[in-house]
């Protein structure tokens, strides 16, 4: 199996970094709605952690295959 392209591989990183960063601001959003206050460290581990989760499973999935088999 031959590695992707790196143009593919970069943009499943940047894909999955941004759907981590939507996780995250959903995250943020739904803590600020129970709490008074939201410290700005917490901000920022609620956007940065889901952010480089995502990030790095956009760099494990290889662009291109779905898991489906048609037959």
């Amino acid at each position: 199996m031959n590695a992707p392209p790196f143009p593919g591989r970069a943009t499943t990183v940047f894909v999955g970094a941004l759907v981590g960063a939507a996780a995250g601001m959903l995250l943020v959003t739904a803590a600020g709605a129970l709490a008074r206050e939201i410290g700005g460290l917490l901000i920022a581990l609620g956007i940065g952690v889901p952010t480089l989760c995502g990030a790095v499973v956009g760099a494990f999935l290889t662009p291109g295959h779905s898991r489906s088999n048609p037959r």
